[in-house]
C-alpha cells in the first residue's frame, strides 16, 4: 500500500487527481520527492509500460543515479516516444534530468494529460519556467540571489558535464546573468529612494507632448473654416460696397492751340542756336 497523498499537493505543486492517478498505478516505489526520483527517468518508464508493455522493457532501465545513467534511459524513452508519435519537448526532459525547479511537476502533469485525455489548467494555461525567478520575487531585496549565486542556482553541474560545447555553457550563463541584471535594474525603478536614484536634468524637466494626428486635422480644418469665413465676409464687404453712388467729378480742359503754338517755337529757336 503506497502512503497517503492528501497532503502531497501543498508540498509538490502537482494536482490532487494526478497524485490519485500515479497511486494507481502500483509503481515500484512512491515517489517522494519528484525532483530527485523523476530524475533518472525510471519512474517514467514504469508509467509507460502500464499502457505500453510491448513497447518499453524494464530490464534496460537502470534505477540509478549517476548522470551517465539518467542520460541512457531517457535516450531509450524519446525513442519510444518518436516512435508512438508522443510531444513531449526535449526542454522539458533536458529539465527533469537536470533537476530543474518545476520540471519534474510539469512533465508528470503532461504525461497524465496524454495518457488519461484529461485536461489540467495548470499545465495548459501557465507559462512554462525553468528558473528561480519567482521565488526571487517573492523574497525581500536583501535576500535576493547575487549575480554568481543566480548562475549556481540557475546551471547545474550536471547539465554543464552533458553539454560538452563551452560556447553553449557560456550562453546559457550570460543569458542568466542577463536576467539578474534586468531583475536588478527593475528593483531600482520600483524602489529609487533604497538606492539613492536622483532623477536627471532630462528626467525633471518639462516635456510637452507632440500633437497627435487628431490635433493637427482638427487645426487644418479650423484653420481652412476661418479662411473661407474671412473670404467670405470679404465678398460680402465688396457687394456691400457695388451698391454706394459715387459722385463723378469733372475736370476742365486746357486750350490745346496754345500748347501747340508754344512747342512749335521752342522747337524753331532750337534750331537757330544749332545753325
Amino acid at each position: 500500500m503506497l502512503p497517503s497523498y492528501a497532503e502531497a499537493p501543498r508540498r509538490s505543486g502537482v494536482p490532487r487527481e494526478v497524485l490519485r492517478w500515479l497511486q494507481s498505478l502500483d509503481l515500484s516505489f512512491s515517489p517522494k520527492h519528484f525532483r530527485r526520483d523523476f530524475s533518472n527517468g525510471y519512474i517514467t518508464a514504469e508509467i509507460f509500460y502500464w499502457y505500453y508493455p510491448e513497447d518499453i522493457q524494464l530490464h534496460s532501465f537502470d534505477n540509478g543515479t549517476s548522470l551517465a545513467t539518467k542520460l541512457g534511459n531517457w535516450s531509450q524513452l524519446e525513442k519510444f516516444f518518436s516512435k508512438r508519435k508522443l510531444s513531449i519537448s526535449k526542454e522539458l526532459i533536458d529539465g527533469t534530468i537536470h533537476c530543474k525547479p518545476g520540471a519534474a511537476e510539469i512533465l508528470l502533469q503532461e504525461i497524465y494529460v496524454m495518457l488519461t485525455n484529461k485536461r489540467i489548467k495548470t499545465v495548459q494555461d501557465n507559462e512554462v519556467d525553468f528558473t528561480d525567478q519567482n521565488y526571487q520575487d517573492r523574497l525581500p531585496m536583501v535576500a535576493r540571489s547575487t549575480a554568481t549565486k543566480a548562475v549556481k542556482s540557475n546551471i547545474t553541474l550536471s547539465e554543464t558535464l552533458a553539454e560538452p560545447d563551452i560556447i553553449v555553457n557560456q550562453q546559457k550563463v550570460q543569458a542568466v546573468i542577463d536576467l539578474h541584471l534586468l531583475q536588478r535594474k527593475q528593483e531600482r525603478l520600483d524602489d529609487p529612494k533604497r538606492f539613492n536614484v536622483r532623477p536627471s536634468v532630462g528626467e525633471r524637466a518639462i516635456r510637452l507632448m507632440p500633437p497627435s494626428e487628431h490635433t493637427e486635422s482638427e487645426s487644418r480644418q479650423s484653420n481652412r473654416s476661418s479662411s473661407s469665413s474671412s473670404s467670405a465676409s470679404s465678398r460680402t464687404d465688396i457687394r456691400s460696397k457695388a451698391n454706394v453712388n459715387f459722385k463723378e467729378i469733372k475736370v476742365k480742359q486746357g486750350d490745346r492751340s496754345c500748347v501747340s503754338s508754344s512747342a512749335t517755337s521752342t522747337t524753331s529757336s532750337s534750331m537757330s542756336n544749332s545753325s
